[in-house]
């Protein structure tokens, strides 16, 4: 278990999410996240797998059976690509612009797709 909660606390950490965001995004509350940080209780399997899916690594890298892969994105637009990479360094709030934002601009191109074929 110490193996599993030390790797999920890393795993968060890189990600630069805080624990209360990461019980938001698993549908738990802070307190049962900070209970599996802490190795003092383990989630359920449909938890673990959310966990994976959030931090974008396989039950295997989560679990510690073998070490995780550093991320591949594949956005070959060199300035999209350097936009992507500061993304992450927006607040939360900045962050849900830009996913409003992308969402919106994504939507329009596949209606007028949608619209065109």
């Amino acid at each position: 278990m110490d193996a599993f909660s030390g790797r999920l606390r890393n795993l968060r950490s890189q990600k630069g999410l805080s624990q209360v965001q990461m019980a938001d995004l698993v549908e738990t509350t802070p307190r049962v996240y900070n209970r599996w940080e802490r190795g003092t209780a383990l989630p359920r399997l449909d938890a673990v797998v959310k966990i994976a899916d959030i931090l974008q690594v396989s039950l295997d890298e989560l679990v510690g059976r073998v070490e995780p892969k550093p991320p591949q994105i594949a956005v070959r637009n060199p300035k999209l690509h350097a936009m992507y990479r500061q993304l992450d360094r927006l607040t939360p709030e900045d962050q849900q612009a830009a996913i409003v934002l992308l969402d919106s601009l994504l939507k329009r191109s596949e209606m007028g797709r949608v619209l065109a074929g």
